[in-house]
Order: C-alpha cells, then structure tokens, then sequence
C-alpha cells in the first residue's frame, strides 16, 4: 500500500510541476508559500483577529489550533516517520523553492493554513472573512505541490490535521466564551 501511495504521489507531484507552472505565476507562489514559513502569515493573522473585538474568539480559536497542529505535525508525526522530501527521491524534479526542515510528511505549512482557515470559517462573523480564510488554506496548500516540496499525501494529511485542530481550536474557544460570559467576563463576543 504504501508504495502504491509514493507512486501515485511521485507521479500526481511531476504533471503538477511540469503541466500546471507558469513562469508569471512562479515568483508569486513561491512569495505566498514562503509566507506559510513557521506559519507566519496565519499567526499574523490571527494576532490581527485578536484585536477586534468582533473577530477576537475566531482569532483565538485560529491560535489554539495552531498551536495543536504544530505539536501534531511538526513535533510528533514529521520526525517519527522522517519521510524525505521529494527532491531526494524524485529524479527530474525541479522545486522553486527548498526547505531546511528535512522531513515531507505531513505538510506543516499546509496544517497551520488549515487550522487558521478552519477556526476562522467558524468562528468569524462574516461570510467573506469565512471564505478568504479558507481560499488562502487552499492556496497554501496547492503551493507547497506547486512549488515541489511536497507529495499530494503530505498536503492531504496537513489539511486534515489542520482542519481538525481548527475545529478543536473554535470549540475550546467557544468554551472559554460561553464559560467567561456566565462569570460576567467580556472577551468579545459570544457564540454566533
């Protein structure tokens, strides 16, 4: 089975790189993809939720999930399975950009976008902020294949990750609220 996998991958990775890159668009998501590094376009994000008080629980909740996924990904599951990244095993691939952290599986970038993208689309109050937040998941993770740093599985499992650790991030969150808002407390607003 898990050959099956790393061929699929090796193979869905290499048209990815070959059919879909456009020199116009190259520079511009290696740019969007290096802001995932150390997931710091979703963390600024989420600071930037903290500081309304209207988008403050999906801010935290976007914090929390983080948080949790970067224990799930970066701490445990990438340097347990230590999977290489493809350039190392992918003859004729050409990456856009190169990673130092040696270990592919799963996407970190990947599962901080999605764990942002996630808490935000539930937590937030307004539909367009749900919708960019979750575009720019989606971009993020389509970038790390675009830029061949990943295999499809890396990102597919950071999605999920993510995605879970988001729903986890909004759910302690509206927790906290609900439990600060029977105590009198005003973190912002509550549950919507």
């Amino acid at each position: 089975m898990a050959e099956l996998v790393q061929r699929v991958d090796e193979q869905v990775l290499l048209w990815i790189t070959q059919h879909l890159r456009l020199p116009v668009l190259n520079e511009l998501i290696s740019f969007y993809t290096s802001l995932g590094n150390a997931g710091l376009v979703f963390i600024l994000g989420a600071v930037v939720l903290l500081c309304f008080r209207a988008t403050r629980r999906a801010g935290a909740g976007a914090g929390v999930g983080m948080l949790l996924g970067f224990a799930l990904t970066n701490l445990t599951i990438k340097p347990l399975l230590s999977r290489p990244r493809p350039w190392v095993v992918l003859e004729g691939l050409e990456t856009l950009v190169t990673s130092g952290d040696p270990n592919s599986f799963p996407s970190g970038h990947t599962c901080a976008a999605f764990a942002f993208g996630v808490a935000v689309a539930v937590a937030a109050p307004w539909r367009w902020l749900k919708a960019v937040a979750l575009a720019a998941a989606v971009l993020m993770g389509f970038s790390r294949l675009y830029v061949g740093v990943h295999f499809p599985s890396d990102v597919l499992a950071g999605a999920v990750i993510g995605a879970v650790c988001g729903l986890l991030g909004a759910w302690l969150m509206g927790r906290a609220w609900r439990a600060a808002s029977r105590r009198g407390g005003r973190l912002g607003p509550g549950p919507g």
